[in-house]
C-alpha cells in the first residue's frame, strides 16, 4: 500500500509543487491549506484536500487520526516579514502556535518524520561572513524570523522529549512559477508580471540588497530528500551565490527584451542588506544541490506568467 505523507500550505506556492511530485512518485497526499493564501486552482486533483487552519487544534488532530501520516511537510505559515512586524501575535499564533499543534498530532498518531520550512532569510539576521553557515547563531530582527526561530527549537525539543526525527530546511529566496506577483515577498514574481504589463518595476533603495535565488523545484528536490533523509538534520537551502537586485533587474531586462529602466523607491524598514547561505551542508547530509543556474530558472519563471496572462486575457 502507498505511504500516506501530508503537506501544509498544499495549495501554495512551493507546497502545491511538493504536492505534485509527491503524487507522480506514488505517495498518498493529503494537502491541508486554508486558502488565505494559496489557490485552490494549484491543488493537484489526485490529493485528499482539508480546508483548515493549522491553528485549528480539533481539526488538525483530526485529520492525523484518520489518515495517520508517516511523514508531515510542514510549509504553512505567514510569511510576511511587514505584517509580522505589525501583527507579531498573528505572526505568532499562526506559525509558532500552529506548529506545536502539528507537533504534538505527528507525536499522538506515529508520524517517523517532520519536515520543516523555516527561513534561513531571516532567522541569521545581519551577519559579518557569508556565504551564512548553519553554526552562525540565530539572530532574527522581526517577529517572522523570531516565530521560524522558535519553530526550530520546538522541533529540538519534540526529537529530545519524544524522538521525533526532523528535518529543518532553512531557505534562501525562493522563486518560480505560482509565486504570488501581488505579495511581498517574490521580488521575481513582481518584477516580471510588472513588466509583461509593461510596467516599470520598482526597486526598494539603492538595489544593492544581495539575495541568494534558488529555484522552486530544487527547494521541492530538498524536501523530497529531507524525507528520504535517517536521522535529524538543520541545513541552508541556497545556492551559495549572491545577486543584488540591481543585478536581477539586469537579468529580466535582457531576457525579456525590456526597454525601460527601473524606478527607485525608498528602502524597505527592516530589510537585510545581504543573504547568501552556504549549502555544503546540505551536499553532505541530503546529498543535494541546487541544479537550476538563475538564468534557466528565471526563463522558466518568465514563460510561466506569460501563459498566465494569455489565460487570462491580460496579455
Amino acid at each position: 500500500m502507498a505511504e500516506t505523507v501530508l503537506v501544509t500550505g498544499g495549495a501554495g506556492f512551493i507546497g502545491s509543487h511538493l504536492v505534485d511530485t509527491l503524487i507522480d512518485r506514488g505517495y498518498n497526499v493529503i494537502a491541508v491549506d486554508n486558502l488565505s493564501t494559496g489557490k485552490s486552482e494549484y491543488i493537484n486533483n489526485k490529493a485528499l484536500f482539508y480546508q483548515i487552519d493549522i491553528t485549528n487544534i480539533d481539526a488538525i488532530k483530526q485529520v492525523f487520526q484518520v489518515h495517520k501520516p508517516s511523514t508531515v511537510f510542514h510549509l504553512a505559515a505567514q510569511i510576511s516579514v511587514s505584517r509580522s512586524t505589525r501583527e507579531p501575535a498573528f505572526d505568532a499564533l499562526t506559525n509558532v502556535v500552529g506548529t506545536v499543534n502539528l507537533l504534538e498530532a505527528s507525536i499522538e498518531n506515529g508520524t517517523r518524520k517532520f519536515v520543516f520550512s523555516s527561513s534561513g532569510g531571516v532567522v541569521y539576521g545581519e551577519v559579518d561572513e557569508y556565504p551564512i553557515k548553519e553554526s552562525t547563531p540565530f539572530a532574527p530582527v522581526s517577529p517572522y524570523g523570531i516565530s521560524k526561530m522558535t519553530g526550530e527549537y520546538y522541533l529540538r525539543f519534540f526529537k529530545r522529549e519524544k524522538g521525533l526525527d526532523y528535518v529543518a530546511l532553512r531557505y534562501a529566496n525562493i522563486y518560480g512559477p505560482r509565486q504570488d506577483p501581488y505579495g511581498e515577498a517574490g521580488v521575481v514574481a513582481i518584477f516580471i508580471n510588472k513588466m509583461l504589463k509593461g510596467e516599470r518595476p520598482t526597486i526598494n533603495g539603492d538595489g544593492e540588497y544581495v539575495r541568494d535565488y534558488v529555484f522552486v523545484d530544487d527547494v521541492v528536490n530538498a524536501n523530497i530528500k529531507a524525507m528520504e533523509y535517517e536521522g535529524t538534520a538543520e541545513v541552508n537551502i541556497g545556492t551559495s551565490k549572491g545577486t543584488s537586485v540591481n543585478e536581477l533587474f539586469k537579468i529580466l531586462k535582457s531576457l525579456m527584451d525590456f526597454s525601460d529602466d527601473a524606478e527607485y523607491g525608498p528602502p524597505r524598514p527592516g530589510d537585510i542588506r545581504k543573504n547568501i547561505l552556504d549549502n555544503s551542508l546540505a551536499k553532505e547530509k541530503l546529498n543535494w544541490q541546487p541544479t537550476y543556474p538563475l538564468e534557466e530558472g528565471l526563463k522558466k519563471t518568465i514563460e510561466y506568467f506569460k501563459g498566465k496572462m494569455g489565460e487570462d486575457g491580460t496579455g
